[in-house]
């Protein structure tokens, strides 16, 4: 079972290339806010939110560090940058590696920075290649979650730590069936069949049932919100004549601002922590 041409659909659409653009640089994550902090300062609310990434990695200088589902490689410039890092990042899309590729020379990281085009589904890393694996938004996408996380605890070294900051979200029973189905239609669309799978405990589950050891699980929901409210602001008139046409479908990312907002009592942004 292969979602990866969804996957890449998704991205390639307009909505998604230019709103990622626009919006936050390419950069696909969201930031971590503390009580005062402005809510329209993304670039600043997501380095604090790479910067949580590195302290729950907390990996020694020079550690190898692999990065599922790269982007355009702002996290793993962060992660090298800030805290010593070697990271790998893989990606799907062939751009984004070029991206990340050439904002690694502009920061002049080469030396702890690479990247590489895959599905980390079927990594070609030999075993026990890393200190530690990440994933910053991205398994939500995976077709097969337990194929993914098989792959993470094949490549880490033994005592090495896997950091998930992903979605989870209540059971459809325990939502109006207006919400699951609003929930159903954005993880179809946006290619997020993970997602739908994972209702609360589900990753835990899974992560144990794969061979780690789950060290902690937080929800930081509250610390992202500011910047999911500004994008629901922002979307909430072009979703309404969008909705109006019957081209919601095709706006997935303004669709998904304004009813992840709406709906933010329904889901939760947690990060996962666990050791093989």
């Amino acid at each position: 079972m292969s979602n990866v041409r969804e996957v890449i659909r998704y991205y390639r659409q307009p909505g998604s290339r230019i709103g990622y653009r626009l919006f936050l640089h390419g950069t696909k994550h969201f930031g971590f806010y503390r009580e005062k902090d402005s809510p329209w300062l993304w670039s600043a609310a997501m380095r604090r939110m790479e910067d949580k990434m590195g302290k729950t990695l907390a990996q020694p200088s020079g550690a190898r560090v692999l990065d599922a589902g790269c982007g355009v490689g702002d996290v793993a410039g962060h992660l090298a940058g800030r805290f010593g890092l070697r990271v790998h990042g893989v990606d799907l899309l062939d751009t984004h590696v070029a991206q990340a590729r050439r904002r690694t020379c502009r920061r002049g990281l080469d030396h702890l920075l690479t990247f590489s085009q895959s599905d980390y589904a079927a990594l070609d890393f030999p075993d026990e290649s890393f200190d530690a694996v990440y994933t910053m938004e991205t398994l939500v996408h995976a077709a097969e979650a337990e194929a993914v996380l098989r792959q993470f605890h094949r490549v880490l070294k033994p005592g090495g730590r896997l950091v998930m900051f992903e979605y989870a979200r209540e059971f459809p029973a325990r939502m109006p069936a207006s919400v699951a189905e609003v929930f159903r239609q954005l993880n179809d669309w946006a290619a997020m069949p993970s997602f739908q799978r994972f209702t609360y405990g589900t990753l835990e589950r899974l992560t144990a049932e794969t061979g780690f050891s789950v060290r902690r699980v937080e929800d930081i929901s509250r610390s992202m919100w500011p910047m999911l409210r500004c994008f629901a602001v922002i979307g909430a008139l072009p979703y309404a004549g969008f909705r109006a046409a019957g081209l919601h479908r095709h706006f997935v990312n303004t669709m998904s601002a304004v009813e992840f907002w709406r709906h933010r009592a329904f889901w939760r942004y947690e990060i996962h922590t666990a050791e093989k």
